[in-house]
This record gives structure tokens, C-alpha cells and sequence, in this order.
């Protein structure tokens, strides 16, 4: 017998015919985001020490953050009714309804802080809610009025799996920070010698810093990025990225926890170390949010010239095709030129990949995965 469980997940992956506009399944979708999204900020209002990411302080503190979750959880309300009086099958509304009513009842928008001990240690669930928002409303309706792939849906194969990549790696962001700094925090200890150089790259114009920035980090990881191709051991890490058989927006965050602290600590050593500003590094940091999930969504556009000049998703697509053609081809993450000049380089005119994936059988579930680089080894 079905649970209430399975009964959300047949309406959320339901055939097209049956979420067409007016049968109440939008209403209950964007009805269960709002409700999802606002108890996750009454959560982080009560429980900011160990939820709210320290960075995102000023953001709750904010005239402006108590009215958004006040309004996300009336829009909750009524949309959840919305699609009850609409759709004859009720797991969405009533579950948008359950969660609404969760949020209420922890408080709401009034919600307080509550004591609790503080261990130094916090899970971002602002940050993930915040980015999941801001992310999704981009992305996701982009794929819809300009895909690539037209019958793929939203909630297609495996999103249950990336969804949950990407509330890891949102939550555990104070980890995934410590990992980055560090080995720039140590080359900086030994260092100290070369302050005056560092001030004069901080004292470039701000453009020029993020150009520079994005130049170099991309040279880093290029070479990083083959090496995870290269060395078996570490393919078995990349092997976990590369196995979504799907390419849309939440495809870019399935990425195993060691990779992204090796990928993201080598990569940002010539970014801190060099001495660029804290304000360039920010804006590198947005940029390369948005472009990762750009360069993995289901959008369509050959844009051949453009390929050849900066990224683009068909160019990135072309790294994660099973075709033999596509193997350890399109590297980098920014600048083609890279590969040109590499030989790495692949973008046939007007063509996309047929199949996404690896050859290799890679587990489903994110435990398995974790496992997987370690157990592929001894095998």
C-alpha cells in the first residue's frame, strides 16, 4: 500500500498531460515551495546558531526578511487551497498545507531565537534555502520555455538524488569553507613577506580584478580538473559528477564531498593568495554559482562563435556526452581557449551529445556514492 510519501512523489513526476495550467498541480507545487522555503527560514529565526550561516546575519536581521517569511506562508496557504479545490488528487495541496501549518506554529514571521548551546559549529539552511530559491526561479523556467530536450521534465530521472547534493552541500557550507581556505590560509602564513605585491593587485580597478581572477582560477582548475580524469582514484570521485544521465540545472551539484574540497581549496589558492580583494572574490564567487548551473542546464542554443570564446552549455554538455568523441574533452569551466590550447577541445557545429552518463556502473543513492571511489578501488 502507498504511503502519503509515494503519493507526493507520483503528483510531483506526473506526466505533462496531467499538471497542465488550471488542474490545480501548479498551484500546489509553488504552494509546497513557498511552505518548504518559509518553515525553513522560521527554523533558521529560531535556531540561528545552528542554522543561519553567520555570512547571512545581516540578511535575517534585515526590515525585509520577516515580511518575506510572512508572505511566503500566507502564499502557501493559499495556493495549498487553491489546488485542493482544484486537483482531484490532494497530496500536493495537503502537504504544502502541512508544512504551512508547520511554519505557523513554530512562530512564523514572530518566531524568536531560541537558547541553545553553541558548539562553533552551523548548517546553512538559510543558505540553501536562498539559493535554492533564487537558483530555481532562474533556471527552472528558463528549461521550460527554451529547452534542449523538450521532453524532459522537471522531475525527471534521479532529481530526488541532486536535490539532495544540493541540500548538502548548502548545509554543510561552514565545512566546505574550512576545506577551500585552507590551503591558501597556509601558503599565506608563509608568505607574509609578499604583502606589498598582494596590496598592489588589491589595488587594481575592481573589473580587472574579477577578469584576473576568473583567469587564473580557471587555468587552476583546468589542470585540476584533467587530473581528476587521469588518475583512476580520482576518477573515482569525478565518476560520481559524470554519472547523471540527465544534464539540467540541479545536475552541476551531484559532486562527491572530497572533490568538491580538493577542487575548490586548489582552485582558490591563486584567487586568495595573490591578494585580489575580498570584494572581487565575492563577485567571482556569484559568478561561478550562476555559471555552473548555466553551463548544466537543459537550455537550448548551439552558439558556435560564442563557444569558441566563453562557455556555453552545449560546450560544457559535450564534457559529460558518453559518446567516445566527448572523452576528456571541454576542461574548462570558463574560457575555451584553454582547451585549444591543450587539445582538449571539442564542439562539433550544431551538435549536442545523444547520451549523458559513464561507461562504468556508478550506484544510485548519495551513501552509496560516497562509498563508490573507495570500493572501486579495492575492486
Amino acid at each position: 500500500m502507498a504511503g502519503p510519501s509515494d503519493s507526493l512523489l507520483r503528483e510531483l513526476e506526473a506526466p505533462v498531460a496531467l499538471r497542465r495550467f488550471g488542474s490545480g498541480w501548479y498551484a500546489g507545487f509553488f504552494g509546497l515551495v513557498l511552505a518548504l522555503s518559509g518553515l525553513g527560514m522560521v527554523l533558521v529565526l529560531r535556531y540561528p546558531d545552528w542554522l543561519g550561516s553567520p555570512e547571512l546575519e545581516s540578511l535575517r536581521e534585515s526590515p525585509a526578511f520577516r515580511p518575506v517569511v510572512h508572505a511566503f506562508i500566507l502564499g502557501a496557504y493559499a495556493l495549498a487551497i487553491v489546488s485542493l479545490l482544484l486537483r482531484r488528487r490532494k497530496a500536493l495541496g495537503f502537504t504544502a498545507l502541512a508544512f504551512a501549518l508547520g511554519a505557523a506554529l513554530l512562530g512564523g514571521s514572530n518566531a524568536t531565537a531560541r537558547e541553545v548551546e553553541s558548539w562553533g559549529i552551523f548548517f546553512g539552511l538559510d543558505f540553501f534555502v536562498l539559493n535554492m530559491v533564487l537558483t530555481g526561479l532562474m533556471f527552472a523556467p528558463l528549461e521550460r520555455v527554451a529547452p534542449h530536450r523538450e521532453e524532459q521534465r522537471l522531475f525527471r530521472v534521479e532529481w530526488r538524488e541532486d536535490l539532495f547534493y544540493f541540500l548538502v552541500s548548502s548545509m554543510l557550507v561552514q565545512a566546505i569553507t574550512f576545506l577551500t581556505f585552507a590551503p591558501s590560509t597556509f601558503i599565506l602564513d608563509q608568505t607574509s613577506g609578499f604583502a606589498l605585491a598582494r596590496a598592489a593587485v588589491a589595488g587594481q580597478p575592481l573589473a580587472l580584478q574579477v577578469i584576473e581572477v576568473m583567469v587564473l582560477s580557471d587555468l587552476a582548475q583546468y589542470w585540476i580538473h584533467r587530473a581528476f580524469h587521469r588518475f583512476p582514484f580520482l576518477w573515482g570521485f569525478h565518476a560520481v559528477h559524470h554519472s547523471a544521465k540527465s544534464m539540467d540545472w540541479l545536475a552541476g551539484s551531484r559532486m562527491h564531498f572530497i572533490e568538491i574540497g580538493l577542487l575548490r581549496g586548489l582552485t582558490a589558492v591563486p584567487m586568495i593568495t595573490l591578494g585580489f580583494s575580498p570584494v572581487a572574490l565575492q563577485i567571482y564567487v556569484g559568478i561561478v554559482y550562476v555559471y555552473s548551473s548555466l553551463l548544466h542546464a537543459n537550455v537550448r542554443g548551439n552558439f558556435d562563435r560564442l563557444g569558441t570564446i566563453i562557455a556555453t552549455p552545449r560546450f560544457h554538455h559535450w564534457h559529460h556526452g558518453l559518446e567516445a568523441e566527448a572523452v576528456d574533452k571541454n576542461f574548462a569551466i570558463h574560457f575555451p581557449l584553454l582547451d585549444r590550447l591543450f587539445g582538449t577541445y571539442h564542439l562539433p557545429p550544431g551538435r549536442w551529445p545523444e547520451a549523458y552518463g559513464v561507461p562504468e556502473a556508478v550506484p544510485s543513492g548519495y551513501l552509496a556514492q560516497f562509498l563508490y571511489p573507495f570500493r572501486r578501488r579495492r575492486a
